[in-house]
């Protein structure tokens, strides 16, 4: 996992799903509530809640794995809305690699 940039992204939801193609992670805030958008493994996609931390001190997941990124797109994970229906509520920050 990334750590979250400090200069807010630029981008219109139609870039959303070329910007997670190419960049794998992305931080989405929504109110108070910010979550990790990110491949699991290449293959799946799956939102993280930033909030809540496991016994590794990862995040915890928020949503299913789901192979596509549409079908994550489609996902009502927040507040029982899709990110496209929150979209406007959002700001979203580049996920960065953490300094050593």
């Amino acid at each position: 996992m990334g750590k979250r940039a400090e200069e807010e992204l630029d981008m219109k939801y139609e870039d959303l799903a070329m910007y997670l193609r190419t960049n794998h992670a992305v931080y989405m805030q929504v109110g108070v509530n910010t979550y990790y958008l990110t491949d699991a493994n290449s293959h799946d996609w799956r939102a993280q809640d930033t909030n809540c931390l496991n016994d590794k001190g990862h995040y915890v997941d928020c949503t299913e794995l789901v192979p596509s990124i549409e079908e994550f797109l489609a996902l009502p994970f927040v507040d029982g809305k899709t990110i496209e229906q929150q979209f406007a509520k959002a700001t979203f920050f580049a996920s960065v690699k953490a300094e050593a």
